[in-house]
Protein backbone atom coordinates (compact mmCIF):
# COMPACT_ATOMS: atom_id res chain seq x y z
CA UNK A 1 0.00 0.00 0.00
CA UNK A 2 1.38 3.44 -0.90
CA UNK A 3 1.87 6.18 1.69
CA UNK A 4 -0.63 8.39 -0.17
CA UNK A 5 -3.27 5.67 -0.08
CA UNK A 6 -2.68 4.96 3.62
CA UNK A 7 -2.99 8.66 4.49
CA UNK A 8 -6.18 8.95 2.46
CA UNK A 9 -7.79 5.93 4.07
CA UNK A 10 -6.85 7.20 7.53
CA UNK A 11 -8.48 10.53 6.69
CA UNK A 12 -11.64 8.74 5.54
CA UNK A 13 -11.69 6.63 8.73
CA UNK A 14 -11.30 9.76 10.88
CA UNK A 15 -14.49 11.32 9.50
CA UNK A 16 -16.52 8.26 10.57
CA UNK A 17 -16.17 9.35 14.22
CA UNK A 18 -18.38 12.36 13.55
CA UNK A 19 -21.80 11.28 12.22
CA UNK A 20 -22.76 14.68 10.87
CA UNK A 21 -23.86 15.70 7.38
CA UNK A 22 -20.55 17.54 6.99
CA UNK A 23 -18.55 14.46 7.95
CA UNK A 24 -20.50 12.33 5.50
CA UNK A 25 -19.88 14.85 2.73
CA UNK A 26 -16.15 14.96 3.51
CA UNK A 27 -15.97 11.17 3.61
CA UNK A 28 -17.73 10.86 0.27
CA UNK A 29 -15.36 13.39 -1.27
CA UNK A 30 -12.30 11.60 0.14
CA UNK A 31 -13.56 8.24 -1.14
CA UNK A 32 -14.08 9.70 -4.61
CA UNK A 33 -10.59 11.21 -4.60
CA UNK A 34 -9.17 7.86 -3.51
CA UNK A 35 -11.00 6.04 -6.29
CA UNK A 36 -9.73 8.59 -8.84
CA UNK A 37 -6.16 8.06 -7.64
CA UNK A 38 -6.49 4.28 -7.96
CA UNK A 39 -7.81 4.62 -11.51
CA UNK A 40 -4.89 6.87 -12.49
CA UNK A 41 -2.41 4.44 -10.95
CA UNK A 42 -3.76 1.65 -13.16
CA UNK A 43 -3.41 3.71 -16.34
CA UNK A 44 -0.26 3.81 -18.42
CA UNK A 45 1.30 7.15 -19.29
CA UNK A 46 -0.56 7.64 -22.57
CA UNK A 47 -3.93 6.61 -21.11
CA UNK A 48 -3.49 9.08 -18.28
CA UNK A 49 -2.81 12.05 -20.57
CA UNK A 50 -5.60 11.03 -22.94
CA UNK A 51 -7.96 10.98 -19.95
CA UNK A 52 -7.00 14.44 -18.62
CA UNK A 53 -6.61 16.24 -21.97
CA UNK A 54 -9.95 18.04 -21.70
CA UNK A 55 -9.07 19.35 -18.22
CA UNK A 56 -5.38 19.99 -18.81
CA UNK A 57 -5.48 23.74 -19.38
CA UNK A 58 -7.18 24.22 -16.02
CA UNK A 59 -4.89 21.72 -14.30
CA UNK A 60 -1.78 23.32 -15.77
CA UNK A 61 -2.82 26.83 -14.72
CA UNK A 62 -2.88 25.65 -11.10
CA UNK A 63 0.56 24.03 -11.37
CA UNK A 64 2.71 26.88 -12.70
CA UNK A 65 2.40 30.32 -14.25
CA UNK A 66 2.84 31.71 -17.75
CA UNK A 67 6.19 33.11 -16.65
CA UNK A 68 7.69 29.64 -17.16
CA UNK A 69 6.85 29.93 -20.86
CA UNK A 70 8.07 33.51 -21.09
CA UNK A 71 11.39 32.56 -19.51
CA UNK A 72 11.92 29.74 -22.03
CA UNK A 73 11.15 32.00 -24.98
CA UNK A 74 13.49 34.74 -23.74
CA UNK A 75 16.34 32.29 -23.30
CA UNK A 76 15.92 30.93 -26.85
CA UNK A 77 15.72 34.41 -28.39
CA UNK A 78 13.09 33.23 -30.88
CA UNK A 79 12.46 35.11 -34.11
CA UNK A 80 9.43 35.18 -36.40
CA UNK A 81 9.62 32.95 -39.44
CA UNK A 82 11.75 30.26 -37.82
CA UNK A 83 10.57 26.73 -37.04
CA UNK A 84 10.29 25.40 -33.51
CA UNK A 85 9.25 22.07 -32.08
CA UNK A 86 7.26 21.80 -28.86
CA UNK A 87 8.03 18.33 -27.47
CA UNK A 88 5.44 16.94 -25.07
CA UNK A 89 3.25 19.80 -26.21
CA UNK A 90 0.21 18.83 -24.17
CA UNK A 91 -2.60 21.24 -25.04
CA UNK A 92 -0.19 23.85 -26.39
CA UNK A 93 1.14 25.91 -23.49
CA UNK A 94 4.44 26.66 -25.25
CA UNK A 95 2.97 26.31 -28.73
CA UNK A 96 0.69 29.27 -28.04
CA UNK A 97 3.61 31.55 -27.15
CA UNK A 98 5.60 30.47 -30.21
CA UNK A 99 2.69 31.09 -32.58
CA UNK A 100 2.11 34.53 -31.07
CA UNK A 101 5.71 35.39 -31.93
CA UNK A 102 5.29 34.38 -35.56
CA UNK A 103 7.10 31.03 -35.57
CA UNK A 104 6.11 27.89 -37.42
CA UNK A 105 5.46 25.18 -34.84
CA UNK A 106 5.56 21.39 -34.87
CA UNK A 107 3.73 20.20 -31.75
CA UNK A 108 4.63 16.63 -30.76
CA UNK A 109 2.94 14.52 -28.11
CA UNK A 110 2.30 10.81 -27.56
CA UNK A 111 -1.33 11.54 -26.59
CA UNK A 112 -3.75 11.84 -29.49
CA UNK A 113 -6.27 13.56 -27.22
CA UNK A 114 -3.77 16.25 -26.25
CA UNK A 115 -2.91 16.84 -29.90
CA UNK A 116 -6.61 17.10 -30.70
CA UNK A 117 -6.86 19.95 -28.19
CA UNK A 118 -3.87 21.70 -29.78
CA UNK A 119 -5.35 21.43 -33.26
CA UNK A 120 -8.75 22.74 -32.18
CA UNK A 121 -7.15 25.73 -30.48
CA UNK A 122 -4.52 26.74 -33.04
CA UNK A 123 -5.20 25.16 -36.45
CA UNK A 124 -6.44 28.48 -37.86
CA UNK A 125 -2.97 29.98 -37.41
CA UNK A 126 -1.84 28.16 -40.56
CA UNK A 127 1.59 27.68 -38.96
CA UNK A 128 0.94 24.60 -36.84
CA UNK A 129 1.64 20.93 -37.47
CA UNK A 130 0.57 18.39 -34.85
CA UNK A 131 2.38 15.04 -34.89
CA UNK A 132 2.07 12.04 -32.63
CA UNK A 133 5.38 10.54 -31.51
CA UNK A 134 7.51 9.09 -28.73
CA UNK A 135 10.47 10.56 -26.88
CA UNK A 136 13.19 8.50 -28.57
CA UNK A 137 11.64 8.43 -32.04
CA UNK A 138 10.38 11.90 -32.86
CA UNK A 139 8.40 12.18 -36.12
CA UNK A 140 10.74 14.86 -37.52
CA UNK A 141 13.70 14.60 -39.89
CA UNK A 142 17.33 15.27 -39.07
CA UNK A 143 18.33 18.93 -38.78
CA UNK A 144 14.83 20.20 -39.50
CA UNK A 145 14.11 22.85 -36.85
CA UNK A 146 15.71 25.99 -35.41
CA UNK A 147 14.51 25.51 -31.83
CA UNK A 148 13.41 22.63 -29.62
CA UNK A 149 11.37 23.26 -26.47
CA UNK A 150 10.36 20.71 -23.84
CA UNK A 151 8.34 21.98 -20.89
CA UNK A 152 7.60 19.61 -17.97
CA UNK A 153 8.28 16.74 -20.33
CA UNK A 154 11.59 15.21 -19.31
CA UNK A 155 10.34 13.86 -15.96
CA UNK A 156 7.77 11.74 -17.83
CA UNK A 157 10.17 9.90 -20.17
CA UNK A 158 11.95 6.62 -19.48
CA UNK A 159 15.38 7.82 -20.65
CA UNK A 160 16.02 11.58 -20.26
CA UNK A 161 19.46 11.29 -21.87
CA UNK A 162 18.02 9.44 -24.85
CA UNK A 163 15.22 11.99 -25.20
CA UNK A 164 17.75 14.85 -25.24
CA UNK A 165 19.85 13.10 -27.91
CA UNK A 166 16.74 12.80 -30.06
CA UNK A 167 16.01 16.50 -29.62
CA UNK A 168 19.52 17.32 -30.81
CA UNK A 169 19.08 15.08 -33.86
CA UNK A 170 16.21 17.18 -35.21
CA UNK A 171 18.00 20.51 -34.59
CA UNK A 172 19.66 22.46 -37.37
CA UNK A 173 23.35 23.31 -36.85
CA UNK A 174 23.54 26.19 -34.37
CA UNK A 175 19.95 25.50 -33.30
CA UNK A 176 18.93 25.84 -29.64
CA UNK A 177 17.25 23.63 -27.07
CA UNK A 178 15.44 24.91 -24.00
CA UNK A 179 14.15 22.45 -21.39
CA UNK A 180 12.08 23.67 -18.46
CA UNK A 181 11.47 21.13 -15.72
CA UNK A 182 11.51 20.39 -11.99
CA UNK A 183 14.44 20.43 -9.66
CA UNK A 184 15.06 17.20 -7.76
CA UNK A 185 12.45 16.63 -5.01
CA UNK A 186 10.99 13.91 -2.76
CA UNK A 187 7.24 14.05 -3.43
CA UNK A 188 6.48 10.41 -4.20
CA UNK A 189 2.73 10.97 -4.70
CA UNK A 190 3.52 12.54 -8.09
CA UNK A 191 4.63 9.15 -9.41
CA UNK A 192 1.13 7.77 -8.90
CA UNK A 193 -1.13 10.76 -9.34
CA UNK A 194 0.66 12.48 -12.24
CA UNK A 195 2.58 9.56 -13.74
CA UNK A 196 5.96 11.20 -13.13
CA UNK A 197 8.81 8.76 -13.82
CA UNK A 198 11.48 11.04 -12.33
CA UNK A 199 11.23 13.14 -9.17
CA UNK A 200 12.90 16.10 -10.82
CA UNK A 201 16.57 16.39 -11.74
CA UNK A 202 19.94 17.53 -10.48
CA UNK A 203 21.43 20.33 -12.56
CA UNK A 204 24.67 18.40 -12.97
CA UNK A 205 22.82 15.50 -14.57
CA UNK A 206 21.11 17.83 -17.04
CA UNK A 207 24.47 19.41 -17.97
CA UNK A 208 26.01 15.97 -18.49
CA UNK A 209 23.17 14.81 -20.75
CA UNK A 210 23.42 18.02 -22.78
CA UNK A 211 27.17 17.57 -23.19
CA UNK A 212 26.84 13.89 -24.13
CA UNK A 213 24.24 14.83 -26.74
CA UNK A 214 26.69 17.19 -28.43
CA UNK A 215 25.58 20.63 -27.22
CA UNK A 216 27.65 23.63 -26.17
CA UNK A 217 26.89 27.04 -24.60
CA UNK A 218 25.08 25.05 -21.92
CA UNK A 219 23.36 26.78 -19.01
CA UNK A 220 21.15 25.29 -16.29
CA UNK A 221 19.60 27.94 -14.07
CA UNK A 222 16.71 28.42 -11.68
CA UNK A 223 14.03 30.76 -12.99
CA UNK A 224 12.44 31.83 -9.68
CA UNK A 225 9.27 29.88 -10.42
CA UNK A 226 7.62 26.93 -8.66
CA UNK A 227 5.32 24.08 -9.56
CA UNK A 228 2.64 23.87 -6.87
CA UNK A 229 0.49 20.76 -6.55
CA UNK A 230 -1.63 19.13 -3.85
CA UNK A 231 -2.09 15.38 -3.51
CA UNK A 232 -5.55 13.95 -4.16
CA UNK A 233 -5.92 13.14 -0.47
CA UNK A 234 -5.06 16.71 0.49
CA UNK A 235 -2.45 15.38 2.91
CA UNK A 236 0.58 16.63 1.00
CA UNK A 237 1.38 19.83 -0.88
CA UNK A 238 4.43 20.27 -3.08
CA UNK A 239 6.14 23.50 -4.07
CA UNK A 240 8.98 22.48 -6.39
CA UNK A 241 11.44 24.91 -7.92
CA UNK A 242 11.76 25.00 -11.72
CA UNK A 243 14.93 25.24 -13.80
CA UNK A 244 15.59 26.19 -17.42
CA UNK A 245 18.35 24.36 -19.29
CA UNK A 246 19.60 25.60 -22.64
CA UNK A 247 22.23 24.57 -25.16
CA UNK A 248 23.27 25.07 -28.77
CA UNK A 249 24.11 22.50 -31.43
CA UNK A 250 27.57 22.71 -32.99
CA UNK A 251 27.93 23.96 -36.57
CA UNK A 252 26.46 26.76 -38.65
CA UNK A 253 26.62 30.43 -37.75
CA UNK A 254 26.71 31.43 -34.06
Amino acid sequence: MTHARRRTENAVAETSRYPSEYAVAVRNQEEQLTNDAYRRMEMDNTEYFDAVAGQWDNMRSRLFTDEVRESALRIADVQAGRTATDIGAGTGFLTEGLLRRGLNVIAVDHSSEMLGQVQRKFAESGRLQARQGESEQLPIGDGAVDHVFANMYLHHVESPGGAIREMVRILKPSGTIVVTDLDEHTHEFLRVEHHDRWLGFKHDDIRRWFLEAGLHDIAVLGIAQECRVKSDSGCETAAISIFAASGRKWGGEP
